[in-house]
């Protein structure tokens, strides 16, 4: 593949993307709306995260929607219009108006398996594109208006490349080798998908808050759940049994959550330190190369946003490759549209974090919580608008690029 020429035969370029999780799946399938030929690079030889769930916002969906997926993720997901927040004892804190939001915005709040979703941007491309098991091996920069990638003893030669390789991005430290890179946040947090649909689990949605604790689920439309807890914790600390230790530490929690813990295989069980690029980046691009998801912006998960915003990106960044008349052009504009929002949401995440699932002194998480009790609904309804409310831009396939 290497050589290739600078356009293809509707006139536009080649691009690689580096990463094929759910952010560089999704920009691949934005340039190829825009005409380019696109060629996904994944090390991994597995894709599916089959441990974890996800919710989606109304940006996460209109992003989706506007790469002609958004259907087809809508059908294997199920829509959160219950639930909110409780204490451990299973008071409520607040209550979730999904239906709310969801007339705000017109578009819902859905929970859905990242296997499936993986599954449906994959389908979305056509055979080849995406190779995985494979990891770039070297990035150079000094073939003029080209950018060249070797990996798996090819090469490739692209106009653009796309850095969609997660907060360890060796791009990121390519662009940028004077940043600090991704730190730890204080949260870990294990999680897993239950092996059997859960009796009596009737909110869509919950968070349940502790000291230094979050207990949460997001129902599926099988009648299975993903579950997480998030703890304050030292990095790197594991245990011999995960399950175990969780089902002894949430034992006197409220139900469903013991009857989450007994649904759970102890192998399902996932556990990460929570990281993340607490030292904003000073652009999400150099040259032709572009930078999106984690690698740009990755953020804590306490607003649910880390998704959402990564395919935000890699609708912004087709649109403006399909609109400029150039790629620098083209990543300017990407550049200036992105960053501020997503690293304002990760500002907002880490936040969040702080007065939510971190907050461990007995004081504060009663005053917290009395705050909470005392906000009106509408309030928190226009809290959420904040960051759901986004319209993406058009993709256009362009004529032509320099």
């Amino acid at each position: 593949m290497g050589g290739t020429s600078g356009t293809n035969g509707k006139g536009n370029g080649t691009a690689v993307v580096v990463g094929g999780g759910i952010g560089g799946l999704a920009a691949a399938i934005g340039l190829r709306l825009a005409g380019w030929e696109v060629t996904v690079v994944e090390r991994r030889p597995e894709l599916d995260d089959a441990g974890a769930g996800i919710s989606l916002a109304a940006n996460g969906l209109r992003a989706l929607a506007a790469l002609g997926v958004g259907e087809a993720v809508e059908a294997a997901s199920r829509r959160q219009y219950s639930g909110g927040t409780r204490t451990p004892d299973g008071r409520r804190l607040a209550r979730m108006d999904g239906a709310a939001l969801e007339r705000e915005l017109g578009a819902p709040i859905v929970g859905i398996p990242r296997a499936a979703l993986h599954r449906i941007l994959r389908a979305a491309l056509p055979a080849g594109a995406l190779v995985v098991g494979t990891e770039v091996t070297a990035v150079d920069t000094s073939h003029g208006s080209r950018v060249r990638l070797e990996y798996g003893g090819a090469a490739l030669d692209a106009d653009l490349v796309v850095g969609a390789d997660g907060i360890g991005s060796a791009l990121r430290r390519r662009l940028f080798p004077d940043h600090p890179g991704p730190v730890y946040s204080g949260s870990t947090v294990l999680r897993a998908i239950t092996a059997h649909p859960v009796e009596g689990l009737d909110a869509d949605f919950e968070l349940t808050w502790g000291h230094g604790t979050e207990f949460g689920h997001i129902a599926f439309p099988d009648g299975r759940a993903e579950w997480h807890a998030v703890l304050n914790a030292p990095a790197g600390v594991r245990h011999r049994d995960p399950l175990a230790e969780l089902r002894r530490r949430f034992a006197d929690w409220h139900d469903p959550i013991p009857a989450l813990l007994a649904a759970t295989r102890p192998e399902a069980v996932l556990h990460h330190d929570v990281n993340e690029l607490a030292t904003p980046l000073p652009s999400f691009t150099a040259g032709r190369i572009a930078l999106l998801g984690d690698a740009a912006h990755a953020m804590t998960p306490h607003l649910g946003q880390g998704a959402c915003q990564a395919l935000e990106d890699a609708v912004t960044l087709a649109a403006a490759v399909g609109a400029e008349a150039t790629v620098e052009a083209a990543l300017d504009r990407y550049d200036a549209e992105r960053r501020p929002r997503s690293q304002a949401v990760a500002r907002d995440a880490r936040r969040a974090g702080r007065m939510g699932q971190q907050l461990a002194h007995p004081l504060a998480v009663a005053v917290r919580n009395a705050a909470i009790r005392l906000t009106p609904a509408g309030a928190m309804v226009r809290t959420a608008l904040r960051h759901a409310d986004w319209t993406p831009p058009r993709i256009t396939a362009g004529t032509g690029r320099d």
